[in-house]
């Protein structure tokens, strides 16, 4: 039916036109977020208590999706499913004695008959779909031997699919400065676009050092001074030097690099962010360089347009990591992430932990 961008999308929930299924993903996961927000809100208002159920992709008992997708809810006019990071390339956490393909086949058929109280909302947050450029469309799309196209096909087919791409510093200085205006202060879109490249293009970070920014200006208008004397630089040689230590297996200086991040409770999210994309873009650059790919087509295949620099800079820090290494690095981080998320904790002390068990992975 429809790939959507998210203005279409905002588009068609003001006029109160909602699709049965949605599949929202992308390099931009705090736009994963927002779109599925606005989905939510549009169609259950305040009555999420009621009228969504949240289930986790991994885990959720598939055999049942038919009967929430059927029930009625007295509460609002639409009944909301949304299901986070269901994968079809391992859609079960433990995979032991079972096939995608049959459990992604009992998905599909849960899914043939959505009436229309429903919505069902696939999004992805916590891992990333494999892209690449179509030329003759002129755009990213899902590729074929990634078992999640199937999924986003059956949602463009039946509902409508939802790509939030990571957007260039030019995109985001005005989001920036339009922000900051209703935060109260100013900044020039030169500056904005400085901040973006700062916090390389990442909406989670330039979020959190916006409101620094604009809690220290107090309605000035923020200058390049305040942005080079208070913005917390995803420094490449700090973050890289981190994950060159990891390689060799140097744990002195990981720590070191570690001590240079000041963790703090304050700042936990946005250093350990840092580092969890640092090796995530790591991965993806040994990823392309084992099939052969230069890393200007890479960060054209990745989506990191405007930002090829992070993948140039990626390849030539990934040498000695292979892929299987840097994926259990991720997986540690993950899991790492989910802890800092969910309990009360010291974060340095934790991301110490994950740098220790990063070190014992094998090459």
């Amino acid at each position: 039916m429809a790939y959507l961008n998210i203005k279409e999308l905002e588009a068609e929930l003001k006029k109160g036109s909602f699709r049965r299924i949605y599949y929202i993903f992308g390099g931009d996961k705090a736009g994963v977020e927002t779109a599925t927000r606005k989905i939510v809100k549009a169609a259950v208002g305040g009555n999420e208590e009621f009228a969504l159920t949240k289930l986790d992709g991994k885990r959720f008992d598939i055999s049942q999706l038919e009967e929430l997708v059927g029930q009625f809810n007295m509460m609002s006019e639409y009944n909301c499913i949304l299901i986070n990071d269901y994968n079809c390339e391992k859609p079960r956490e433990d995979m032991r004695g079972k096939k995608a393909e049959d459990i992604n086949k009992t998905l599909f058929s849960a899914l043939k008959n959505i009436p229309d109280q429903s919505i069902v909302i696939f999004n992805v947050t916590g891992f990333d779909v494999e892209m690449q450029w179509d030329y003759k469309a002129k755009r990213n799309v899902i590729k074929s031997k990634d078992k999640n196209k199937k999924l986003a096909d059956f949602a463009d087919k039946n509902g409508a699919v939802c790509e939030m791409p990571i957007k260039t510093p030019q995109d985001l200085s005005r989001i920036i400065t339009n922000k900051a205006a209703a935060g109260g202060g100013a900044i020039s879109l030169n500056n904005a676009r400085i901040l973006a490249e700062l916090c390389l293009c990442d909406e989670l970070v330039i979020n959190s050092e916006l409101d620094k920014l604009l809690a220290y200006a107090a309605g000035r208008e923020i200058t390049a001074e305040m942005i080079d004397e208070l913005v917390s630089r995803r420094s490449d040689m700090t973050v890289y030097k981190l994950s060159a230590a990891v390689a060799s297996f140097d744990a002195k200086s990981a720590f070191e690099a570690i001590d240079e991040m000041n963790i703090t409770k304050d700042n936990r999210t946005l250093v350990f962010h840092a580092i969890f994309s640092s090796f995530n873009d790591l991965y993806r650059a040994a990823c392309a360089k084992k099939s052969g790919i230069s890393a200007d087509r890479a960060a054209e295949d990745f989506g990191y347009f405007g930002r090829a620099f992070v993948m140039r800079n990626a390849f030539s820090s990934s040498s000695g990591m292979s892929v299987e290494m840097l994926r259990k690095c991720i997986i540690i981080l993950r899991d790492t992430a989910v802890k800092m998320n969910s309990t009360a904790c010291e974060p340095r002390y934790e991301i110490e932990q994950a740098v220790t068990r990063m070190l014992k992975v094998k090459r």
